[in-house]
């Protein structure tokens, strides 16, 4: 009877190569089968970041997603993991990439609810965009006692106006179209001012923008703005 393979969630960090972490490179550079997600274009951004670590013998296994909030991705994860699967019940090992951490917002998840239970599973954890965004930002995010509030800008506006009206630090993903919405939250809750831009935190065309200068209409999907903790440590 063959072994089954391992499946690898495996975190490369939030775009600067040198961010992947000793393990993930391990394995990125010694499992047979890699699987990353793509858009339908052909554009592969996970597997961009680490290219010049994969070699010509490994098998890849590109998961075309459509990004589209007019359709829905699950069809296109339920192909994916079919296709992880057939290379895992042969024996083979896949790790599948992901942007920042696998287990935060991550498109591993998705991999990882369809296949676990059949399969051994190992996810290995990354530098999020989050933790990645502050250390650029260069700005502490919370002290002591605080609690910090991760929220996705796709949230309907009297959701993220309660979440943030008693969030004594905050980081607001996945802005893209929304920008507009969480601009004028911010602005009514008076955030404005502690609130800090980064978009592409640590890729090579990094920006980091005074909120008010932001053009609405050109935020893209990987930005992020940070609302720090005003309670300095005594």
């Amino acid at each position: 009877m063959t072994k089954l393979g391992r499946l690898y969630g495996l975190g490369i960090g939030p775009g600067d190569p040198e961010l992947l972490t000793l393990k993930a490179h391990r394995i990125l550079t010694t499992v047979p089968v890699i699987a990353y997600p793509s858009l339908e274009n052909g554009k592969v951004l996970a597997r961009a970041i680490v290219a010049d670590f994969i070699s010509p013998d490994q098998i890849e296994i590109p998961i075309p997603l459509p990004f589209s909030v007019q359709r829905s991705s699950q069809p296109y994860y339920d192909i994916g993991a079919e296709k992880i699967a057939e290379h895992l019940s042969e024996g083979r090992d896949v790790a599948v990439l992901c942007l920042g951490d696998p287990m935060l917002y991550g498109t591993f998840m998705y991999i990882f609810n369809r296949l676990s239970g059949r399969f051994a599973i190992e996810v290995i954890p990354g530098i999020s965009s989050v933790m990645a965004s502050a250390a650029m930002l260069g700005v502490p995010i919370t002290y002591r006692n605080d609690v910090f509030t991760i929220l996705p800008a796709t949230l309907e506006a009297d959701i993220l106006r309660d979440r943030l009206s008693v969030a004594d630090a905050a980081a607001i993903m996945k802005l893209g179209r929304h920008f507009a919405k969480v601009y004028q939250i911010l602005q009514d809750l008076g955030l404005l001012q502690r609130a800090l831009y980064i978009e592409r935190a640590t890729w090579k065309n990094q920006a980091i923008i005074p909120i008010t200068e932001v053009d609405h209409n050109s935020v893209t999907y990987w930005s992020l703005i940070l609302v720090p903790s005003q309670n300095l440590p005594q």
